[in-house]
């Protein structure tokens, strides 16, 4: 089975895949742990020799997640994914008040409705209000719509001083950058090709914190219910996939950048241009159509491209990431474009050619 490359066709797997923030496709190597870990399809809690044997691989993966995070085994608790896993952290420390950041992710604002909204600048960085002991601060690594990295070692140092805790969302850096010095570390195993359905939550501060899912006991009583062996499985050789290749990351930066180049030429306006981002992500705006069109358009050229989040349903509206921003009427008019490990150039420059083609069209208008 070979990792998933271009699509380019009326057929899937000739298509063009431009939107890896939303999901990466299975790497070969989690499909192939995944199905070598049905094998052991015994309850991990159970004590007779099959359930054994199913617990030792559930630790075994267990110790590689955090061998390749540089974390402690112990700090790893298994959820059922991203979301999940920050509901958990949102809802299960302890805090006298709680601050979201204004750009955020959809699970962040609905595990916490009644949080603190948290400003942000033009470029998505963080405005950060006076922190007091007790509070639980929520700060999204990098955005999985602009792709801009807030100064997380920064945030955290000062939340630490003043005796506030953090709870990161690092699904969008999983695999990408170090692991983030946060309290509470959110991943998700479909954004670096393993399963959906899997996520893993770091515990680094565990005082003052309980679960939100009782059951069995499970996860050191931190998460009940039966772990998914066989995601984890596979969550954990993708990522130990991509903490060894160490070029991908390089590589779709330098087909990022050249892309925008290409589009600020012709006078594409790139949200956050100036801020630091992921090298995988880029939004664009076409003046004067909007996004919804343009999906349809690139959609029927064989290209995947998304307008932000793909968490809400499959609609297609307003982003309240570029809202806190501050954008406006424009946020409408703009896409988001995310690489992978397995884009090529030819297929950005076909991408690059069908923007332009959708441009002309627009002026001919």
């Amino acid at each position: 089975m070979n990792e998933s490359r271009g699509w380019q066709g009326s057929d899937l797997t000739q298509r063009i895949y431009l939107d890896w923030n939303a999901t990466a496709p299975m790497s070969a190597c989690a499909a192939e742990a995944m199905a070598e870990a049905a094998r052991a399809w015994a309850n991990p809690s159970s004590v007779h020799a099959e359930g054994r044997r199913a617990k030792a691989l559930l630790e075994d993966c267990r110790d590689r997640i955090a061998a390749a995070l540089g974390a402690f085994p112990q700090q790893i608790v298994f959820t059922s994914g991203g979301t999940e896993a920050l509901a958990l952290a949102l809802n299960g420390a302890k805090a006298s008040r709680r601050l979201v950041l204004a750009t955020e992710h959809a699970a962040v604002l609905a595990a916490a409705p009644d949080a603190e909204i948290v400003p942000v600048d033009a470029n998505g960085l963080a405005r950060l209000p006076a922190l007091e002991a007790g509070d639980l601060l929520a700060v999204g690594h990098a955005n999985n719509e602009t792709g801009v990295i807030q100064p997380i070692a920064e945030i955290v140092e000062a939340a630490h001083a003043a005796g506030a805790r953090v709870v990161c969302d690092a699904v969008q850096t999983a695999g990408k950058l170090p692991l983030p010095p946060a309290d509470f570390v959110v991943l998700s195993g479909h954004k670096l090709g393993g399963p959906p359905g899997v996520g893993v939550l770091v515990v680094r501060c565990a005082d003052d914190f309980s679960a939100i899912q009782r059951g069995g006991g499970q996860e050191r009583g931190l998460r009940g219910g039966t772990e998914n062996l066989i995601g984890i499985a596979g969550f954990a050789a993708a990522l130990e996939a991509r903490r060894a290749d160490t070029d991908w990351l390089a590589r779709a930066g330098e087909l990022r950048d050249r892309m925008e180049a290409r589009f600020a030429a012709l006078g594409a306006e790139i949200v956050a241009a100036s801020a630091p981002r992921l090298p995988t992500t880029s939004m664009i705006r076409m003046a004067g159509v909007p996004a919804a069109t343009q999906l349809i358009r690139f959609d029927m050229a064989g290209i995947a491209v998304s307008s932000g989040s793909a968490c809400s349903s499959g609609k297609v509206g307003a982003s309240h990431v570029l809202a806190a921003m501050g954008m406006g009427p424009a946020a409408a008019e703009v896409i988001r474009v995310s690489l992978g490990w397995t884009t090529t150039e030819a297929e950005i420059d076909a991408f690059c050619a069908a923007w332009e083609v959708a441009a002309s069209a627009r002026q001919a208008a």
